[in-house]
């Protein structure tokens, strides 16, 4: 057998389990559900992280003034801190990134040497406690408080569920080595430091909070302080950028609103941006700054949201050994159970401070969970809707080439999500317009469930109706991880692909007047040079533009560019070349001069209601809470970065 073969049984298992989350929709719900709850806890991380990073770091303060000096200066001083960090977001982690390391490696490097001080001075025999033969002795001296006590030990783990987003900046091998050889030793010199001076000071006032800052010794406190508070701000630079990227991915494929994302690096496609939920997550922090003012509930908190993304994490991971790896089933049952029953004791323990602080990333979670649920579900009713009430090729082709009206020169670019058929808003424009343009262009785009789609796989181009009509469909795919293009760039790549598809169809893919089914046939065509360099060529005109903006279907994209950057404005030539037909060139040249003339995008504004008989609930849902999500989201236009006047919206109600 071939070391890229799947063996055949572990393949049946595999499709036996897709095959019945495909055929039961109440076990989508449960995993879609599932993974909703485990986004909702990391966006809740990335509210707590922050904010208890922050105050643990300023509450050092509590042992260099006295008491009443700190009840006023501990929470202003975390609010600033908190306020400057997330109005350095929009300059990109590029930017400031360069301290970072310096402050990090300094930070560890800091408390590696406090703990092996402390354990050397106070307590050379701490590390037997690295023996898991002390944790179930302590565990069964303790019972139900030493069960209670684990949840405090979350924070000792904290940061590391977001570790999905340091792979947009870091290789997986520079993460691995960082963590194995400085990460993990440095935490436990410290970890095992504190535990040398807290067993020589059993009688240490419980007044004290920060149990760190008092096994420092005095003379190295405010220097250790102000490095505490660097790194609060860099660690928590990690939980906002993952926030960022798991929300643009949500946005994606259809499970949040449209939010305008910003690219803050040409080069580093993980750094974004979003300025919408960037001043949210500052406004809920300094929220719980002020309104806890105290780390043991923060931590609470912190913990509970930490766990569940992990517990959710390792639950979905089993699925992915037995349907993506094709690993046998028996594998996947061992991970869960070994990983998902420490989990789950951690889990346990933590929930069970619920009125402690936990409560909070609870309810975070359940806001943000019924809010992207019901903006997948009216997302999901009103493409359907679009499907049902598609318009049948039979009335195309009845109009004529004309489409029985004045066909003027220009590109009306129709957007749409249907990949198949007419859209329903296509017939009001040519039922209530006197003029519409000389070539149509239907165009879906598509966040498909890959990371990336290779820009030769790009495009999907066909024919609505004969070749006289001019009427073409475009499926532009991205993955939930691709940058989309800008608007010039993006049309360039449209026209081209078209224009290949004409050049190629003239000798393959033509198809005569009356051979027109439902569902036109689809090609894929690439936009490199080598393939273009038969249909049409492209010359370049210098054009300054201030920012490069970057469009997609679901959120606005924007790269962040010198206002001196120079833009390219490109012609189409077609040129003299026996390879075209005569067919072919005269419909290139007719796409070429439309393409002069302008371009239009045409889109529909859509109204989302529940239609008659619909239960109370749906209606609450569609009616008020899915309305109240697209009001406050990103409309259409905005989100494709379209100029004004060059949109055309067209209001359509959606009984769903």
């Amino acid at each position: 057998m071939d070391n890229g073969t799947v063996p055949v049984d572990k393949k049946n298992v595999g499709l036996g389990l897709k095959n019945l989350l495909e055929k039961h929709r109440v076990l989508q719900r449960v995993l879609l559900v599932l993974a909703l709850i485990g986004t909702c806890m990391v966006i809740g991380d990335g509210v707590l992280t922050p904010a208890i990073s922050v105050f643990s770091a300023v509450s050092g303060l509590e042992l260099s003034m006295s008491k009443e000096q700190h009840r006023y200066v501990e929470v202003p001083v975390a609010c600033v801190i908190l306020i400057f960090l997330f109005a350095l977001q929009h300059y990109g982690t590029h930017r400031v990134g360069s301290l970072f390391a310096p402050v990090v490696l300094t930070w560890l490097l800091c408390i590696s040497a406090i703990g092996v001080y402390n354990i050397f001075h106070w307590n050379p025999h701490v590390y037997e406690a690295l023996s898991p033969y002390y944790m179930f002795k302590f565990l069964k001296k303790t019972q139900k408080g030493g069960w209670m006590s684990l949840g405090g030990i979350l924070l000792c783990i904290t940061g590391s569920e977001a570790m999905y987003a340091d792979l947009g900046h870091f290789s997986q091998l520079s993460i691995k080595i960082a963590f194995t050889f400085l990460v993990y030793p440095s935490l436990i010199l410290a970890y095992m430091g504190q535990a040398a001076y807290l067993s020589r000071h059993h009688s240490l006032e419980s007044d004290y909070r920060i149990g760190f800052y008092v096994s420092v010794p005095v003379k190295l406190r405010w220097p250790v302080l102000a490095i505490a508070i660097l790194q609060a701000v860099v660690g928590s630079q990690a939980v906002i950028t993952g926030t960022f990227s798991i929300i643009k991915q949500c946005s994606a494929m259809g499970c949040f609103p449209k939010v305008k994302i910003i690219h803050t690096s040409s080069k580093m496609h993980g750094q974004i941006y979003i300025p919408e939920i960037n001043w949210s997550l500052m406004l809920l922090c300094l929220a719980i700054t002020v309104g806890f003012r105290d780390t043991k509930r923060m931590g609470n908190a912190a913990g509970l949201a930490v766990i569940t993304v992990m517990l959710v994490t390792t639950c979905l991971m089993s699925l992915v050994i037995v349907l993506c790896w094709h690993k046998n089933i028996l594998l996947a049952v061992c991970f869960i159970l070994f990983f998902g029953s420490i989990e789950a004791l951690y889990f346990s323990a933590s929930l069970i401070k619920f009125l402690e602080g936990a409560w909070v990333p609870i309810a975070l979670s359940l806001i943000f969970l019924i809010s992207m649920y019901v903006w997948h579900y009216g997302t999901l009713k009103k493409y359907e809707f679009d499907v049902q009430n598609k318009v049948p090729i039979n009335w195309l082709l009845s109009l004529g080439p004309s489409l029985g009206i004045v066909r003027v020169k220009g590109i009306g670019l129709i957007h749409t999500e249907l990949v198949s058929g007419i859209p329903a808003i296509f017939s009001h424009f040519v039922t209530n317009l006197p003029a519409f343009h000389q070539v149509v262009i239907f165009l879906c785009i598509k966040s498909v469930q890959v990371p990336h789609v290779r820009p030769e796989e790009r495009f999907l181009v066909g024919r609505v109706g004969p070749k006289e009509y001019r009427l073409y469909r475009c499926i532009a795919r991205y993955g939930y991880r691709d940058i989309h293009k800008d608007d010039i760039e993006f049309e360039r790549d449209l026209i081209c692909s078209i224009a290949e598809f004409i050049r190629s169809d003239a000798s393959e893919y033509g198809l005569g007047f009356g051979s027109f089914e439902e569902d036109t046939k689809m090609t894929v065509v690439g936009t490199s040079a080598s393939n273009l360099e038969g249909s049409i060529r492209m010359t370049e005109d210098d054009d300054q533009q201030d920012s490069q903006m970057e469009e997609g279907p679901s959120e606005l994209m924007e790269v962040k560019s010198s206002p001196e950057k120079v833009r390219k404005r490109v012609r189409f030539v077609v040129p003299d070349s026996p390879q075209i037909d005569l067919d072919a060139r005269e419909e290139l040249l007719e796409l070429m001069d439309a393409k002069e003339a302008g371009m239009a995008f045409i889109l529909s504004h859509s109204y989302v209601r529940a239609k008659s008989g619909s239960s109370w609930l749906k209606k609450v849902v569609i009616n008020y809470g899915y309305d109240f999500l697209r009001r406050n989201s990103r409309g259409p236009a905005y989100a494709l970065s379209i100029p004004h006047a060059s949109t055309l919206e067209v209001g359509m109600i959606y009984h769903v």
